[in-house]
């Protein structure tokens, strides 16, 4: 996937006003118009320049992709980092117009699964504040124990002159034990003030769990790669296995190969009922970096039938 520059495509500094944004937005969708443009490209011109205005013009998609940075260049291949977004709250609503489903996978990745809520706005004068949506990074064995944790948020403003700032604001939130990713934790009250008096919205934290040296999670399983030597994978063997809740012994049984798994019930995030623990086996080879070491693999080669690829028919 290729990364955009919006701000290249609208010919705008990345410090640009929102009016300077919207002029440059009019006089390109004038410019390439299919309906009155020359341009050879003007219908695929077009579409880039309303997908770069799509997220310059809303103040918090613009904060969330200027936090990618001036680095990438456009056409370079780019995958979002993991938890690019954390940390933002948005207002709810969502897109505010036109049809997004002909913008690149480029849009799509960043901003294609839910990004800034789906709140209502209210316009009354007497009214519930907007609802305020921010995803959460937080470590897996906050899952397994719960936690109180401080967290900063960035909520992006316009200045009184267009210009984009943050403001941000610190909460101390509790992690419910056997919280899942993608779970939303609320917070009453915590979104926009009401108008009018009106009571103020809530906000709603999506979790999202750091990356883990050991473990990938899906749902409430984990995944944990055990490398073995080929003799305890081959003879069985009694090994030593980190789980979020302690070291336990696994005995591994005898003729296991790589990619086998073993599951140790419960062993997951908490809930009911519990995920549990899938120990996935990967066979280690030692290295033949000394004359000894050499010699063993020969003697082997010598004196050992196998094949791995016989069932290849090779």
């Amino acid at each position: 996937m290729e990364f955009k520059d919006y701000y290249e495509i609208m010919g705008v500094a990345r410090d640009a006003s929102q009016e300077e944004i919207k002029r440059a937005y009019r006089r390109l969708a004038r410019k390439y118009h299919p309906d009155v443009s020359k341009e050879a490209d003007a219908e695929a011109r077009f579409k880039e320049v309303g997908e770069a205005y799509e997220v310059l013009k809303d103040p918090e998609k613009r904060a969330a992709y200027d936090r990618l940075g001036a680095n990438w260049k456009a056409g370079q291949e780019f995958h979002p980092p993991p938890g690019w977004d954390a940390g933002f709250e948005f207002r709810g609503g969502g897109f505010t117009a036109g049809d997004t489903s002909a913008f690149s996978d480029f849009f799509d990745a960043l901003f294609g699964r839910g990004f800034a809520g789906g709140g209502e706005r209210h316009a009354a004068y007497h009214a519930r504040g907007e609802d305020h949506h921010a995803r959460i990074l937080i470590d897996l064995e906050d899952a397994f124990h719960g936690a109180n944790r401080t967290i900063t948020l960035q909520l992006p403003e316009l200045d009184a002159r267009g210009h984009l700032r943050t403001r941000q604001r610190t909460l101390k939130v509790h992690i419910p034990k056997g919280v899942r990713q993608g779970q939303r934790i609320r917070l009453a009250g915590q979104g926009a003030p009401g108008m009018g008096g009106g009571p103020a919205g809530d906000l709603y934290l999506e979790v999202e769990f750091k990356p883990h040296p050991f473990y990938h999670v899906e749902e409430r399983d984990l995944y944990l790669d055990l490398p073995l030597a080929p003799w305890e994978a081959a003879l069985g063997a009694k090994v030593k296995v980190p789980t979020p809740g302690g070291v336990v012994d696994l005995s591994i049984p005898p003729n296991s190969g790589s990619g086998r798994k073993l599951r140790l019930k419960e062993r997951g995030i908490p809930g009911r009922p519990a995920g549990d623990l899938y120990v996935v086996l990967q066979i280690a080879l030692p290295p033949a970096d000394n004359a000894r070491a050499r010699e063993l693999y020969r003697k082997m080669e010598r004196e050992m039938t196998f094949n791995p690829r016989a069932k290849l028919g090779v």
